[in-house]
Protein backbone atom coordinates (compact mmCIF):
# COMPACT_ATOMS: atom_id res chain seq x y z
CA UNK A 1 0.00 0.00 0.00
CA UNK A 2 1.55 3.55 -1.10
CA UNK A 3 2.11 5.52 1.71
CA UNK A 4 0.43 8.94 2.28
CA UNK A 5 1.52 12.77 1.35
CA UNK A 6 2.29 12.75 5.37
CA UNK A 7 4.17 9.91 5.08
CA UNK A 8 6.37 11.46 2.80
CA UNK A 9 6.71 14.85 3.67
CA UNK A 10 9.40 15.87 6.67
CA UNK A 11 8.66 16.22 10.22
CA UNK A 12 8.34 19.99 11.36
CA UNK A 13 11.07 21.46 11.90
CA UNK A 14 10.25 23.32 14.88
CA UNK A 15 8.84 20.74 16.49
CA UNK A 16 11.21 18.38 16.10
CA UNK A 17 13.74 21.02 17.31
CA UNK A 18 11.68 20.87 20.39
CA UNK A 19 12.38 17.48 21.40
CA UNK A 20 16.22 18.74 21.61
CA UNK A 21 15.19 19.64 24.76
CA UNK A 22 13.71 16.34 26.14
CA UNK A 23 15.88 15.41 29.51
CA UNK A 24 18.78 18.16 29.10
CA UNK A 25 18.79 20.34 32.19
CA UNK A 26 19.91 24.18 32.27
CA UNK A 27 22.04 25.59 34.90
CA UNK A 28 20.63 28.25 36.73
CA UNK A 29 23.31 30.59 35.58
CA UNK A 30 23.12 29.24 31.76
CA UNK A 31 19.05 29.50 31.14
CA UNK A 32 18.34 28.09 27.97
CA UNK A 33 18.00 31.34 24.87
CA UNK A 34 15.33 29.94 22.51
CA UNK A 35 16.11 31.30 19.18
CA UNK A 36 14.72 28.63 16.87
CA UNK A 37 11.04 29.94 16.36
CA UNK A 38 9.85 33.31 14.32
CA UNK A 39 7.41 34.00 16.52
CA UNK A 40 6.48 36.78 19.06
CA UNK A 41 6.19 34.56 22.74
CA UNK A 42 4.18 37.87 24.20
CA UNK A 43 0.24 38.46 24.18
CA UNK A 44 -0.66 41.09 22.29
CA UNK A 45 -0.41 45.41 24.13
CA UNK A 46 -2.55 45.18 27.07
CA UNK A 47 -5.14 47.88 24.97
CA UNK A 48 -5.83 45.27 22.37
CA UNK A 49 -6.53 42.26 25.32
CA UNK A 50 -8.62 45.22 26.59
CA UNK A 51 -10.87 45.54 23.22
CA UNK A 52 -10.99 41.67 22.35
CA UNK A 53 -12.37 41.04 26.44
CA UNK A 54 -15.32 43.91 25.54
CA UNK A 55 -15.87 42.06 21.98
CA UNK A 56 -15.62 38.84 24.14
CA UNK A 57 -19.12 40.16 26.56
CA UNK A 58 -20.50 41.91 23.85
CA UNK A 59 -19.99 41.19 20.39
CA UNK A 60 -22.27 38.22 19.54
CA UNK A 61 -21.15 38.07 16.07
CA UNK A 62 -17.52 37.83 17.30
CA UNK A 63 -18.61 33.87 17.97
CA UNK A 64 -20.30 33.11 15.08
CA UNK A 65 -19.70 31.75 11.95
CA UNK A 66 -18.94 34.62 8.98
CA UNK A 67 -17.54 35.30 5.82
CA UNK A 68 -15.25 32.63 4.33
CA UNK A 69 -12.92 35.34 2.80
CA UNK A 70 -13.37 37.34 6.28
CA UNK A 71 -14.78 40.26 7.77
CA UNK A 72 -15.86 42.59 5.24
CA UNK A 73 -14.99 45.82 7.57
CA UNK A 74 -11.21 44.38 7.67
CA UNK A 75 -11.29 43.41 4.08
CA UNK A 76 -12.06 47.23 3.52
CA UNK A 77 -9.29 48.50 5.92
CA UNK A 78 -6.77 46.39 4.40
CA UNK A 79 -7.59 47.27 0.84
CA UNK A 80 -7.19 50.68 1.76
CA UNK A 81 -4.36 51.41 4.12
CA UNK A 82 -2.36 48.92 1.42
CA UNK A 83 -3.06 50.80 -1.47
CA UNK A 84 -1.90 54.08 0.01
CA UNK A 85 1.55 52.07 1.68
CA UNK A 86 2.18 51.22 -2.06
CA UNK A 87 0.99 53.38 -4.27
CA UNK A 88 -1.82 51.06 -5.99
CA UNK A 89 -5.21 50.85 -6.31
CA UNK A 90 -6.65 47.89 -4.37
CA UNK A 91 -10.35 46.58 -3.69
CA UNK A 92 -12.06 44.86 -1.00
CA UNK A 93 -12.71 42.38 -3.12
CA UNK A 94 -9.06 41.56 -4.02
CA UNK A 95 -8.41 40.57 -0.12
CA UNK A 96 -9.05 37.70 1.67
CA UNK A 97 -8.68 36.98 5.19
CA UNK A 98 -6.96 33.09 6.14
CA UNK A 99 -6.34 31.44 9.26
CA UNK A 100 -2.78 32.67 9.41
CA UNK A 101 -0.37 33.34 6.28
CA UNK A 102 0.56 29.43 6.38
CA UNK A 103 -3.31 29.22 4.95
CA UNK A 104 -2.88 31.36 2.84
CA UNK A 105 0.05 29.81 0.99
CA UNK A 106 -1.33 26.56 1.86
CA UNK A 107 -5.19 28.02 -0.13
CA UNK A 108 -2.99 29.88 -3.20
CA UNK A 109 -1.26 26.53 -4.45
CA UNK A 110 -4.85 24.35 -3.68
CA UNK A 111 -6.04 27.53 -6.15
CA UNK A 112 -3.49 27.12 -8.65
CA UNK A 113 -2.03 23.64 -9.17
CA UNK A 114 -2.58 20.39 -9.96
CA UNK A 115 -0.58 17.34 -9.42
CA UNK A 116 2.56 16.95 -11.00
CA UNK A 117 2.89 20.93 -11.10
CA UNK A 118 5.77 22.97 -10.11
CA UNK A 119 6.72 26.35 -8.21
CA UNK A 120 9.93 27.96 -7.47
CA UNK A 121 11.33 28.45 -4.47
CA UNK A 122 14.73 30.40 -3.76
CA UNK A 123 16.84 28.44 -1.38
CA UNK A 124 17.22 28.62 1.51
CA UNK A 125 13.40 28.42 1.57
CA UNK A 126 10.89 28.63 4.45
CA UNK A 127 10.18 25.30 4.65
CA UNK A 128 6.42 25.09 5.63
CA UNK A 129 6.04 25.93 1.75
CA UNK A 130 7.78 23.23 0.92
CA UNK A 131 5.70 21.06 3.04
CA UNK A 132 2.70 22.25 1.78
CA UNK A 133 4.13 21.96 -2.01
CA UNK A 134 4.71 17.92 -1.01
CA UNK A 135 1.41 17.07 0.56
CA UNK A 136 -0.12 18.87 -2.51
CA UNK A 137 1.53 16.47 -4.77
CA UNK A 138 3.54 19.64 -6.53
CA UNK A 139 7.05 19.69 -7.34
CA UNK A 140 9.37 22.28 -5.37
CA UNK A 141 12.15 23.76 -8.05
CA UNK A 142 15.23 24.76 -5.76
CA UNK A 143 16.55 27.96 -6.75
CA UNK A 144 19.74 28.96 -5.43
CA UNK A 145 20.22 32.40 -4.31
CA UNK A 146 23.20 34.23 -5.32
CA UNK A 147 25.12 37.30 -4.15
CA UNK A 148 23.89 38.89 -0.73
CA UNK A 149 21.57 36.06 -0.38
CA UNK A 150 18.98 37.43 -3.07
CA UNK A 151 17.96 35.21 -5.52
CA UNK A 152 17.75 35.89 -9.70
CA UNK A 153 15.11 36.29 -11.97
CA UNK A 154 17.14 35.22 -14.64
CA UNK A 155 18.44 32.02 -13.03
CA UNK A 156 15.07 31.47 -11.97
CA UNK A 157 13.82 31.85 -15.99
CA UNK A 158 16.47 28.24 -16.87
CA UNK A 159 13.90 26.32 -14.58
CA UNK A 160 10.70 27.30 -15.74
CA UNK A 161 8.98 24.65 -17.56
CA UNK A 162 4.92 24.09 -19.23
CA UNK A 163 4.47 22.70 -15.40
CA UNK A 164 5.25 25.82 -13.28
CA UNK A 165 2.37 27.53 -11.96
CA UNK A 166 4.43 30.23 -9.54
CA UNK A 167 7.13 31.50 -8.51
CA UNK A 168 6.92 31.74 -4.29
CA UNK A 169 9.36 34.85 -2.85
CA UNK A 170 9.48 36.04 1.27
CA UNK A 171 10.90 39.20 1.23
CA UNK A 172 12.27 40.40 4.26
CA UNK A 173 13.23 36.88 3.73
CA UNK A 174 12.72 33.68 6.07
CA UNK A 175 15.23 32.51 6.94
CA UNK A 176 17.79 34.60 5.49
CA UNK A 177 16.34 38.19 6.64
CA UNK A 178 17.20 39.59 3.87
CA UNK A 179 15.31 42.42 1.90
CA UNK A 180 14.36 41.89 -1.39
CA UNK A 181 15.15 44.75 -3.82
CA UNK A 182 12.49 46.58 -5.18
CA UNK A 183 14.13 45.85 -8.56
CA UNK A 184 14.64 42.60 -7.77
CA UNK A 185 11.27 41.91 -7.27
CA UNK A 186 9.74 43.76 -10.22
CA UNK A 187 12.16 41.53 -12.40
CA UNK A 188 10.10 38.62 -10.88
CA UNK A 189 6.95 39.85 -11.66
CA UNK A 190 8.10 40.80 -15.24
CA UNK A 191 9.40 37.53 -15.77
CA UNK A 192 6.33 36.00 -14.10
CA UNK A 193 3.58 37.86 -16.43
CA UNK A 194 5.62 36.99 -19.68
CA UNK A 195 5.35 33.24 -18.94
CA UNK A 196 1.88 33.68 -17.59
CA UNK A 197 1.87 32.29 -14.15
CA UNK A 198 1.81 33.72 -10.87
CA UNK A 199 4.12 35.51 -8.70
CA UNK A 200 3.77 34.86 -4.87
CA UNK A 201 5.09 37.32 -2.63
CA UNK A 202 4.88 36.44 0.85
CA UNK A 203 5.29 40.11 3.27
CA UNK A 204 4.86 38.66 6.87
CA UNK A 205 7.45 40.22 8.04
CA UNK A 206 7.14 43.53 6.22
CA UNK A 207 6.03 45.77 9.64
CA UNK A 208 9.98 45.43 10.52
CA UNK A 209 11.31 46.70 7.27
CA UNK A 210 14.27 49.06 7.71
CA UNK A 211 13.55 50.66 4.22
CA UNK A 212 11.14 53.89 4.07
CA UNK A 213 8.28 54.11 2.04
CA UNK A 214 7.25 50.88 0.02
CA UNK A 215 9.51 48.17 -0.39
CA UNK A 216 8.36 47.78 -4.11
CA UNK A 217 5.98 49.20 -6.57
CA UNK A 218 4.35 46.30 -8.04
CA UNK A 219 0.80 46.96 -7.24
CA UNK A 220 0.83 50.59 -9.09
CA UNK A 221 0.78 48.60 -12.04
CA UNK A 222 -2.58 49.08 -12.96
CA UNK A 223 -2.83 45.27 -13.74
CA UNK A 224 -1.19 44.36 -11.27
CA UNK A 225 -3.64 40.92 -10.69
CA UNK A 226 -3.05 39.02 -13.67
CA UNK A 227 0.79 38.26 -11.82
CA UNK A 228 0.85 39.35 -8.19
CA UNK A 229 -0.48 37.43 -4.96
CA UNK A 230 0.63 39.07 -2.23
CA UNK A 231 0.56 37.20 1.35
CA UNK A 232 0.17 38.76 4.67
CA UNK A 233 -0.07 38.05 8.74
CA UNK A 234 -1.18 39.57 11.51
CA UNK A 235 0.65 37.61 14.38
CA UNK A 236 3.84 38.98 13.83
CA UNK A 237 2.28 42.74 13.77
CA UNK A 238 0.35 42.27 16.79
CA UNK A 239 1.31 39.49 18.45
CA UNK A 240 -1.82 37.52 17.34
CA UNK A 241 -0.10 34.33 16.92
CA UNK A 242 -2.82 32.16 18.50
CA UNK A 243 -5.79 33.45 16.75
CA UNK A 244 -4.46 32.85 13.43
CA UNK A 245 -5.28 35.84 11.08
CA UNK A 246 -3.82 36.07 7.93
CA UNK A 247 -4.07 37.95 4.69
CA UNK A 248 -3.95 37.42 0.81
CA UNK A 249 -4.40 39.72 -1.77
CA UNK A 250 -5.15 38.80 -5.70
CA UNK A 251 -7.45 38.84 -8.60
CA UNK A 252 -11.30 38.09 -7.81
CA UNK A 253 -11.36 35.40 -9.62
CA UNK A 254 -8.54 33.82 -7.82
CA UNK A 255 -10.06 34.15 -4.56
CA UNK A 256 -13.54 32.34 -5.69
CA UNK A 257 -11.28 29.67 -6.07
CA UNK A 258 -9.67 29.61 -2.64
CA UNK A 259 -12.81 30.48 -1.29
CA UNK A 260 -13.67 26.55 -1.97
CA UNK A 261 -10.54 25.10 -0.06
CA UNK A 262 -11.36 28.00 2.66
CA UNK A 263 -14.68 26.68 2.98
CA UNK A 264 -13.81 23.46 3.39
CA UNK A 265 -10.71 23.63 5.42
CA UNK A 266 -11.87 26.31 8.51
CA UNK A 267 -15.37 27.65 6.95
CA UNK A 268 -14.41 31.28 8.35
CA UNK A 269 -11.26 32.36 9.80
CA UNK A 270 -11.07 33.00 13.35
CA UNK A 271 -14.12 35.68 14.14
CA UNK A 272 -12.50 37.18 17.59
CA UNK A 273 -8.64 37.26 15.73
CA UNK A 274 -10.04 39.52 13.11
CA UNK A 275 -11.63 41.69 15.09
CA UNK A 276 -8.33 42.22 17.13
CA UNK A 277 -6.26 42.83 13.75
CA UNK A 278 -9.07 45.37 13.05
CA UNK A 279 -8.74 47.26 15.93
CA UNK A 280 -4.58 47.72 15.56
CA UNK A 281 -5.00 48.36 12.16
CA UNK A 282 -7.28 51.18 13.44
CA UNK A 283 -5.42 52.19 16.98
CA UNK A 284 -1.87 51.06 16.86
CA UNK A 285 0.09 52.29 14.11
CA UNK A 286 2.21 53.99 17.27
CA UNK A 287 2.76 51.44 19.13
CA UNK A 288 3.36 49.12 16.14
CA UNK A 289 6.08 51.67 14.69
CA UNK A 290 7.55 51.14 18.32
CA UNK A 291 8.17 47.79 17.76
CA UNK A 292 9.72 48.22 14.65
CA UNK A 293 12.35 50.30 16.22
CA UNK A 294 13.14 47.27 18.56
CA UNK A 295 13.64 44.61 16.41
CA UNK A 296 15.60 47.07 14.04
CA UNK A 297 17.66 47.49 17.53
CA UNK A 298 18.11 44.10 17.80
CA UNK A 299 19.09 43.96 14.14
CA UNK A 300 22.07 46.85 14.27
CA UNK A 301 22.96 44.41 17.93
CA UNK A 302 23.95 41.19 15.56
CA UNK A 303 25.82 43.68 13.62
CA UNK A 304 27.55 45.43 16.87
CA UNK A 305 28.27 41.97 18.21
CA UNK A 306 29.14 39.33 15.37
CA UNK A 307 33.31 40.33 15.26
CA UNK A 308 32.82 37.87 18.70
CA UNK A 309 31.97 35.22 15.90
CA UNK A 310 33.65 36.31 13.37
CA UNK A 311 37.25 36.02 15.04
CA UNK A 312 36.26 32.41 15.22
CA UNK A 313 35.57 31.75 12.04
CA UNK A 314 31.98 32.55 11.42
CA UNK A 315 30.04 34.67 8.75
CA UNK A 316 26.94 36.66 8.64
CA UNK A 317 25.05 36.15 5.24
CA UNK A 318 21.96 37.91 6.31
CA UNK A 319 19.96 39.77 8.43
CA UNK A 320 16.75 41.78 8.87
CA UNK A 321 13.37 41.22 10.44
CA UNK A 322 13.58 38.67 12.49
CA UNK A 323 16.59 36.56 11.40
CA UNK A 324 20.19 36.28 10.92
CA UNK A 325 21.42 33.85 8.73
CA UNK A 326 24.64 32.32 9.58
CA UNK A 327 27.84 29.72 8.29
CA UNK A 328 29.22 28.11 10.73
CA UNK A 329 32.97 27.45 10.63
CA UNK A 330 33.12 23.18 12.08
CA UNK A 331 33.57 19.89 10.58
CA UNK A 332 30.27 18.71 11.03
CA UNK A 333 26.76 18.99 9.42
CA UNK A 334 24.72 21.75 11.26
CA UNK A 335 21.88 18.45 11.82
CA UNK A 336 24.60 17.35 13.90
CA UNK A 337 25.44 21.03 15.48
CA UNK A 338 22.03 22.10 16.46
CA UNK A 339 21.62 19.63 18.88
CA UNK A 340 24.71 19.71 20.66
CA UNK A 341 24.62 23.55 21.23
CA UNK A 342 21.50 22.54 23.29
CA UNK A 343 23.73 20.48 25.63
CA UNK A 344 26.76 22.32 25.27
CA UNK A 345 25.86 26.44 25.02
CA UNK A 346 22.16 26.42 25.97
CA UNK A 347 20.87 27.48 22.75
CA UNK A 348 18.57 26.15 20.29
CA UNK A 349 18.59 27.06 16.99
CA UNK A 350 17.76 25.87 13.35
CA UNK A 351 20.56 24.09 10.97
CA UNK A 352 20.45 24.99 7.83
CA UNK A 353 19.75 21.44 6.53
CA UNK A 354 15.87 22.15 7.66
CA UNK A 355 15.68 25.39 4.91
CA UNK A 356 16.92 23.03 1.81
CA UNK A 357 16.72 19.51 0.09
CA UNK A 358 18.59 17.01 1.13
CA UNK A 359 20.46 17.43 -2.18
CA UNK A 360 21.68 20.53 -1.79
CA UNK A 361 24.87 20.40 1.00
CA UNK A 362 24.49 24.31 1.32
CA UNK A 363 23.00 23.69 4.47
CA UNK A 364 25.20 21.32 6.30
CA UNK A 365 27.54 24.95 6.67
CA UNK A 366 24.81 26.96 8.05
CA UNK A 367 22.04 27.59 10.65
CA UNK A 368 19.38 30.01 11.27
CA UNK A 369 19.01 32.40 14.70
CA UNK A 370 15.65 34.01 15.01
CA UNK A 371 15.93 37.12 17.40
CA UNK A 372 12.48 38.36 17.91
CA UNK A 373 12.47 37.27 21.56
CA UNK A 374 15.87 38.41 22.72
CA UNK A 375 17.06 41.80 23.33
CA UNK A 376 20.65 43.09 22.93
CA UNK A 377 21.87 41.86 25.89
CA UNK A 378 20.94 38.88 24.52
CA UNK A 379 22.16 38.71 21.16
CA UNK A 380 25.44 39.64 23.04
CA UNK A 381 24.89 36.63 25.29
CA UNK A 382 24.30 34.11 22.80
CA UNK A 383 27.30 34.95 20.44
CA UNK A 384 29.37 34.76 23.45
CA UNK A 385 28.30 31.86 24.09
CA UNK A 386 28.99 30.22 20.28
CA UNK A 387 32.40 31.63 20.03
CA UNK A 388 33.22 29.69 22.81
CA UNK A 389 31.92 26.27 21.35
CA UNK A 390 35.39 24.25 19.48
CA UNK A 391 34.11 20.95 17.44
Amino acid sequence: MPQSRTATTFAPPVMEARRWLDGVVHPTDRPLLNVSQAAPVDPPPAPMRAAMAEMVVNDAEAHLYGPVLGLPALRETLATQWAADYGGQISPDQVAITSGCNQAFAAVIASLCNEGDEVILPIPYYFNHRMWLDMSGVNTCPLMVGEGMIPDAAEAAKLITPRTRAIALVSPNNPCGVEYPGETLKAFFDLARTHGIALIVDETYRDFDSRTGAPHDLFADPDWSDTLIHLYSFSKAYRLTGHRVGAVIANAAQLAEMEKFLDTVTICPNQLGQRAALWGMQNLAQWLAGERDEILNRRAAISDHFPLLAEQGWKLMGCGAYFAYLQHPFAMSSAELAPKLVADAGVLLLPGTMFMPDEFPDGESQVRVAFANIDRVGVKTLFERLAKQRY
